[in-house]
This record gives C-alpha cells, sequence and structure tokens, in this order.
C-alpha cells in the first residue's frame, strides 16, 4: 500500500541523515559562542541553509540514483520515493529544484555578515549536490562522495558558520571541523558498506566498492579516532579539561567498530546507520558544550 503523502516526502528527506547538516552549525556557533562573537540570527541562517541543502541533495540523490539504475527492486535499504513508484521522477527533480532554490535565498540572508564572496560557497554547495550522484561525472559513482561530505560537512561548514560571525577563519576553527567531517563521512561509509553489491552492480564505485568491506571497517575506525583525539589537542592548546567532554562517546565509538565487523545482515547495518547520526550528533552537542564551558 502507498504510504500517506507526507510519509513519503519525509522519508525521501532522509532524516537519519540531517545530523550530518546541524552538527557543523552547532561546532562552528559555539567556537563563535567562545571567542564573543556569537550571532543568533546568522546562525539560525546557517542552520536553514544547511538543513535545505542535505534535503536538496537526498531528493537528487533519489532521482540520480533511480535514473542511473542504482536504486532497483533489489536494493536492500530503506525504499526510495522514485523506485517505489511513489513519486515520478519528474515531481522529484522538481522537489530537489524547488528546495534547492530555497537554500539559496535562505542564503542570500547571511550575505548581510559575510559578504557577497559567500554567494561562491553557497553556489558550491548547491553544485556539489547535485553533481554527488547527478551530472555527467557524479562524485559518488567515481569514488568521490566521501571526499565530498568530508570538505563541505566539516571543513566548509563549520568554517562559513563561524565566519559569517566573526568575520575570520582561523586554524584551530578548522581543527574542529575535522571531527565533524569525519564522523559525517562515516554515515556514507555505513550505507556504502551496507550497498556493496548493488552498487557494484549499477557501476556505482564507491570506496567500498573499489577498495572492499576492510578497507571500509579501517576507514570508519580511523575517523573516529581521530575524531576523539582532536579534543586532546584543544585541552592542551588551550589548558581547560572541559575541552576533553567529546571523550564521552568512546563507549559508543567502541561498539560501533565491533557492530560494524560483526554486521551480517542488511538490518544490523541500517540500525547502525541510524546510530552513525546519533554519534555525529552527540560528538557536536558535547563539542559544543566544551568550547561554550570553561
Amino acid at each position: 500500500m502507498k504510504p500517506s503523502f507526507w510519509h513519503i516526502w519525509i522519508s525521501a528527506a532522509r532524516p537519519r541523515t540531517l545530523p550530518a547538516a546541524i552538527a557543523p552549525v552547532i561546532v562552528g556557533s559555539a567556537l563563535a559562542w567562545r571567542d564573543d562573537v556569537f550571532e543568533p540570527a546568522a546562525a539560525a541562517l546557517c542552520l536553514g541553509f544547511a538543513l535545505l541543502v542535505q534535503i536538496g541533495t537526498n531528493f537528487a540523490n533519489d532521482y540520480y540514483d533511480f535514473m542511473r539504475g542504482a536504486d532497483t527492486a533489489a536494493r536492500v535499504g530503506p525504499q526510495r520515493a522514485v523506485a517505489a513508484g511513489w513519486v515520478s521522477p519528474a515531481t522529484m527533480r522538481r522537489a530537489m529544484w524547488a528546495t534547492f532554490a530555497t537554500a539559496f535565498a535562505c542564503g542570500l540572508g547571511l550575505l548581510l555578515w559575510g559578504g557577497p564572496w559567500l554567494i561562491l560557497i553557497g553556489l558550491a554547495s548547491i553544485l556539489c549536490g547535485i553533481a554527488y550522484t547527478g551530472g555527467p561525472w557524479p562524485l559518488a559513482y567515481h569514488g568521490l562522495g566521501d571526499v565530498f561530505v568530508f570538505i563541505f560537512f566539516g571543513l566548509v561548514a563549520v568554517g562559513a558558520t563561524y565566519f559569517v560571525q566573526a568575520g575570520a577563519i582561523y586554524p584551530d576553527v578548522l581543527l574542529a571541523a575535522v571531527p565533524i567531517g569525519l564522523l559525517a563521512t562515516n554515515i556514507l561509509v555505513v550505507n556504502n558498506y551496507r550497498d556493496v553489491e548493488t552498487d557494484a552492480a549499477a557501476g556505482k564505485r564507491t570506496l567500498v566498492v573499489r577498495w572492499g568491506r576492510r578497507a571500509a571497517r579501517l576507514q570508519h575506525a580511523g575517523s573516529l579516532l581521530i575524531a576523539l583525539l582532536v579534543p586532546g589537542w584543544f585541552c592542551w592548546t588551550e589548558g581547560t579539561l572541559w575541552r576533553l567532554l567529546p571523550l564521552a562517546i568512546l563507549p559508543l565509538a567502541g561498539s560501533h567498530v565491533r557492530r560494524l565487523r560483526a554486521a551480517q545482515t542488511p538490518v544490523e547495518l541500517i540500525a547502525l546507520l541510524v546510530d552513525t547520526g546519533k554519534l555525529l550528533a552527540l560528538y557536536a552537542l558535547l563539542a559544543g558544550a566544551s568550547f561554550v564551558t570553561g
């Protein structure tokens, strides 16, 4: 039976991926708070832009993966709106463009703080959201999805959130962005780990397809390790133990490594995917709290 209108579009927006949009804004704004330059209105606009770009990218992924044959009846993950026949390809394409247009309009409000050059960052974010699975050379189909996620959901998102509030960017801001980018990338790693067979059959050469599941497990564990090392650097350079708050995720991080290694079914990997998004959100909240405290 076809789901309700709201269920279809909420599912197509992929709420499980939205922590990747929220986390960098939390960390960038917390750093601005630390430096006494926090601007609530600018932070809110950054959050709106980030969420809309993420949702637009998810709509684009739904549309382009269907058109390229990556989403079929053999898919082992959650059903996609176009592939399931719930939404026509033309409707999803229109929803994608409407969401990106709204994101661009939201981003224009940030020009009051960051200046006209922010248009370039906004356009680059939107174009890469489309190029992730669309265009003549889709990033995800050539193993570049992980790089895209790390750069745009880590360095760019945290850095831009801080810049529009502070009017400058510093090395420690980019360092704080590294764990966010890596943990956001882990969402993609778990997703691609689950879909490796169907992706390979569709010619989608993700890093998991190219290098295998063992390499994916190493990437996943390495990203968690680096994310846990960065708070130590801030503790040492800023001289306060509050910066170690993100280390509270250590037990969860260890369990995620074990769960990925032991996973045998799509159901287990779907559950881990959900928890990977939650882990990113928790890390961002703890990192944010560490910067506004002490």
